[in-house]
Protein backbone atom coordinates (compact mmCIF):
# COMPACT_ATOMS: atom_id res chain seq x y z
CA UNK A 1 0.00 0.00 0.00
CA UNK A 2 1.38 3.41 -0.90
CA UNK A 3 1.49 6.41 1.39
CA UNK A 4 -0.74 9.35 0.57
CA UNK A 5 1.02 12.58 -0.27
CA UNK A 6 1.01 14.87 2.81
CA UNK A 7 -0.11 17.86 0.75
CA UNK A 8 -3.09 15.94 -0.62
CA UNK A 9 -3.96 14.70 2.85
CA UNK A 10 -3.98 18.22 4.30
CA UNK A 11 -6.03 19.55 1.39
CA UNK A 12 -8.63 16.84 2.03
CA UNK A 13 -8.65 17.50 5.80
CA UNK A 14 -9.03 21.26 5.33
CA UNK A 15 -11.71 20.75 2.68
CA UNK A 16 -13.70 18.44 4.95
CA UNK A 17 -13.35 20.88 7.85
CA UNK A 18 -14.64 23.77 5.73
CA UNK A 19 -17.53 21.65 4.43
CA UNK A 20 -18.46 20.50 7.94
CA UNK A 21 -18.35 24.07 9.24
CA UNK A 22 -20.44 25.31 6.32
CA UNK A 23 -23.14 22.69 6.90
CA UNK A 24 -23.41 23.62 10.56
CA UNK A 25 -23.28 27.35 9.89
CA UNK A 26 -26.23 27.16 7.51
CA UNK A 27 -28.48 25.98 10.32
CA UNK A 28 -26.94 27.89 13.22
CA UNK A 29 -25.89 31.13 11.53
CA UNK A 30 -28.54 31.67 8.87
CA UNK A 31 -31.58 29.91 10.33
CA UNK A 32 -30.78 30.05 14.05
CA UNK A 33 -32.83 33.15 14.83
CA UNK A 34 -35.93 32.16 12.80
CA UNK A 35 -38.52 29.44 13.11
CA UNK A 36 -38.01 26.61 10.65
CA UNK A 37 -40.85 25.63 8.35
CA UNK A 38 -42.99 22.70 9.53
CA UNK A 39 -42.05 20.50 6.54
CA UNK A 40 -38.34 20.82 7.40
CA UNK A 41 -38.92 20.05 11.08
CA UNK A 42 -40.92 16.96 10.06
CA UNK A 43 -37.99 15.70 7.97
CA UNK A 44 -35.38 16.53 10.62
CA UNK A 45 -37.27 14.33 13.10
CA UNK A 46 -36.13 11.25 11.18
CA UNK A 47 -32.43 12.15 11.17
CA UNK A 48 -31.63 10.51 14.50
CA UNK A 49 -33.62 7.41 13.56
CA UNK A 50 -31.57 7.01 10.37
CA UNK A 51 -28.14 7.40 11.97
CA UNK A 52 -27.94 4.11 13.91
CA UNK A 53 -29.03 1.87 11.00
CA UNK A 54 -26.64 3.73 8.69
CA UNK A 55 -23.76 3.00 11.07
CA UNK A 56 -24.75 -0.60 11.83
CA UNK A 57 -25.82 -1.94 8.40
CA UNK A 58 -22.31 -2.10 6.87
CA UNK A 59 -21.01 -3.87 9.97
CA UNK A 60 -23.73 -6.51 9.64
CA UNK A 61 -23.67 -7.04 5.88
CA UNK A 62 -19.90 -6.70 5.27
CA UNK A 63 -18.21 -7.33 8.63
CA UNK A 64 -14.47 -6.77 8.65
CA UNK A 65 -14.09 -9.46 11.32
CA UNK A 66 -15.02 -12.08 8.71
CA UNK A 67 -13.26 -10.36 5.80
CA UNK A 68 -16.53 -9.10 4.34
CA UNK A 69 -18.41 -12.41 4.45
CA UNK A 70 -21.83 -12.26 6.16
CA UNK A 71 -22.17 -14.67 9.06
CA UNK A 72 -24.97 -16.06 11.18
CA UNK A 73 -24.19 -14.40 14.57
CA UNK A 74 -24.26 -10.88 13.11
CA UNK A 75 -27.39 -11.46 11.05
CA UNK A 76 -29.16 -13.03 14.04
CA UNK A 77 -28.09 -10.17 16.33
CA UNK A 78 -29.39 -7.62 13.83
CA UNK A 79 -32.72 -9.48 13.54
CA UNK A 80 -33.09 -9.71 17.33
CA UNK A 81 -32.21 -6.03 17.80
CA UNK A 82 -34.66 -5.00 15.08
CA UNK A 83 -37.42 -7.16 16.54
CA UNK A 84 -36.90 -5.88 20.07
CA UNK A 85 -36.73 -2.30 18.83
CA UNK A 86 -39.97 -2.60 16.87
CA UNK A 87 -41.82 -4.41 19.66
CA UNK A 88 -40.65 -2.34 22.63
CA UNK A 89 -39.87 1.00 20.94
CA UNK A 90 -36.84 1.13 23.26
CA UNK A 91 -33.46 1.83 21.65
CA UNK A 92 -31.41 0.81 24.70
CA UNK A 93 -33.22 -2.54 24.97
CA UNK A 94 -32.65 -3.17 21.25
CA UNK A 95 -28.93 -2.39 21.50
CA UNK A 96 -28.43 -4.52 24.61
CA UNK A 97 -30.33 -7.54 23.29
CA UNK A 98 -28.53 -7.30 19.95
CA UNK A 99 -25.15 -7.13 21.68
CA UNK A 100 -26.04 -10.04 23.98
CA UNK A 101 -27.17 -12.10 21.00
CA UNK A 102 -24.03 -11.32 19.03
CA UNK A 103 -21.61 -12.14 21.83
CA UNK A 104 -23.62 -15.17 22.93
CA UNK A 105 -23.67 -16.66 19.43
CA UNK A 106 -20.01 -15.84 18.84
CA UNK A 107 -19.18 -17.66 22.09
CA UNK A 108 -21.39 -20.66 21.30
CA UNK A 109 -20.33 -21.03 17.66
CA UNK A 110 -16.60 -20.42 18.18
Amino acid sequence: MTQIDPTTMWIVIIGLAIGSFALRFVFIGFVGDRAMPPWLLRHLRYTAVAIIPALIAPLVVWPTATEGQPDMPRMAAAAVALSVGVLTKNVIAAILTGAATLYGLLYLLA
